[in-house]
This record gives C-alpha cells, sequence and structure tokens, in this order.
C-alpha cells in the first residue's frame, strides 16, 4: 500500500503540473508575474499531502519575520520536507534545491520563474555560485530556504551543518529562522519509494539576528542554529558529538 500511495501521489501531482501548471507557466513567463504561479504550485503541494494522508502541526508561526527576507534554515529528514516547508511559509519563498530536479519537464522551468536556485552539491566552484545567486533572490526580499545538513539525515538524525550556507545569510546580513522538523522520516525514509499516512510536526524559532556579525563567526553560528534546531527534538535524534579536531575543520560547501 505504501509503495501504491507512493505511485499514485506522483502520477496525480504530475498530472496537475502537466494540465495546471503548464498554462500558469507560459502566463508567468510570458507576463513576469510569478504570484498565480506561486499559488498554482501552493495548490499541487496541498493536493499531494493530502493524498498521501500527510496531516501536520506547526508551532512558532510568530515567529516568522513579516517585514524582511530572511533564510530559513531547517533540519531534514526527508524528500516531504520541501513541499511541506513550502506550503506552511509565506510567500515569497525560494529553495535551493539540486540541479537534477530543474530538468523535469515544465517543472524545472516553472522553479527557475519562481527564483528557486540549481546546486550541484558535488562541485565546490559551483556551491559557491549557489550562494551568489540565492544572494541575489534575498536582496529584493525573497526569502531562501536551506537545509544546513546539505543532504538528508539517514535515520533522520540531525547531522553536522555545513557552513556555506551561513556565508549566505551573514553576506545578507539577514536573520536566520530556524525550523525543526519531526517525524517526516517515517513517512517517507530516505532512498524509499513508499509513502506512509502519518502526523509531521513542525517548530518554527525565533529568528537569529546576524547584523553585525561577520563571516569570520559562521562556525560559531552554526554551532548556535543546530543547538536552536536540535533543542526541539526528541533524544533519539539529537546529533552524535562530533569530536574536537573535527568540529574544528572549515567547511565552506553546501
Amino acid at each position: 500500500m505504501a509503495t501504491l500511495r507512493a505511485t499514485l501521489t506522483a502520477a496525480v501531482v504530475f498530472l496537475y503540473v502537466l494540465v495546471v501548471g503548464a498554462p500558469v507557466t507560459l502566463y508567468a513567463w510570458l507576463t513576469g508575474r510569478v504570484m498565480p504561479l506561486y499559488r498554482i504550485a501552493q495548490g499541487g503541494v496541498w493536493l499531494g499531502l493530502w493524498l498521501a494522508g500527510i496531516r501536520f502541526d506547526v508551532r512558532g508561526r510568530e515567529n516568522i519575520p513579516r517585514d524582511r527576507a530572511c533564510v530559513y534554515m531547517s533540519n531534514h529528514q526527508s524528500n516531504i520536507d520541501p513541499p511541506l516547508l513550502f506550503v506552511l511559509l509565506p510567500p515569497r519563498i525560494a529553495f535551493i534545491a539540486k540541479k537534477d530536479v530543474f530538468a523535469i519537464p515544465v517543472l524545472g522551468k516553472a522553479m527557475h520563474l519562481a527564483d528557486f536556485v540549481p546546486i550541484d552539491r558535488y562541485n565546490p566552484e559551483a556551491a559557491r555560485a549557489a550562494v551568489e545567486e540565492a544572494l541575489k533572490r534575498l536582496r529584493p526580499g525573497v526569502s531562501v530556504i536551506v537545509y544546513p545538513e546539505g543532504t538528508r539525515s539517514p535515520d533522520g538524525r540531525l547531522q553536522r551543518f555545513k557552513h556555506g550556507v551561513f556565508v549566505l545569510a551573514l553576506r545578507a546580513q539577514a536573520p536566520i529562522v530556524p525550523i525543526t522538523v519531526i517525524g517526516a522520516e517515517t513517512i517517507m525514509a530516505k532512498k524509499k519509494w513508499q509513502i506512509y499516512p502519518g502526523r509531521i510536526q513542525v517548530t518554527v524559532h525565533p529568528p537569529v539576528e546576524t547584523r553585525g556579525r561577520s563571516l569570520d563567526d559562521r562556525a560559531q553560528l552554526a554551532l548556535e542554529v543546530q543547538r536552536i534546531i536540535a533543542a526541539a527534538l526528541p533524544p533519539e535524534k539529537q546529533p552524535q558529538p562530533v569530536p574536537a579536531e573535527a568540529a574544528s575543520v572549515r567547511d565552506e560547501s553546501l
């Protein structure tokens, strides 16, 4: 049933993208008006979540900045995380996403129009270029969602944070909004094509200010944000202790 549910959900959402998304994507491309595309995309995501039997509780909505673009930083447990945050957070937001997704017909074009940023995580030079592109989005007021772990956790346990995304927030002097997601890995595990119905808990924490902080603070900032996200996780999902010599190594990649 879990495999059938995943296949059915993917098929319906793909049909939605072709039938509903394609003309709205064309409209956005011709007119430059992105918000109708954004709303249609949210509708498709809501449909997919409903079909998959995914429900959620959200705490801390009052912590979302309303007057400034920000960098949302969340733990990454599952492929469910990005669409879930896409519908829960206010517009406009953009993701730094794997470049492979941008090759999907219609969806890839829509993501480009919506200011999403492609990234090749295995190419350090491309990762730095992605930071520059995301910075261009933040300055006009588009908030950005990033995953400091760099990839999904294999078991839901919080992994070590990379520092490249903190360079983005520091250069933009944009607040960081930590987000904790609990339960997504039980709904759709990494490298599995099964979706199980269930409930996800999302906690939006108070913003962490970056104004007045320099790039030299990125390692300390990474630890600070990691601790905030970890504080809302159950004990079995807490990060493993990192040896002192490993913690001191700089990591500039995304």
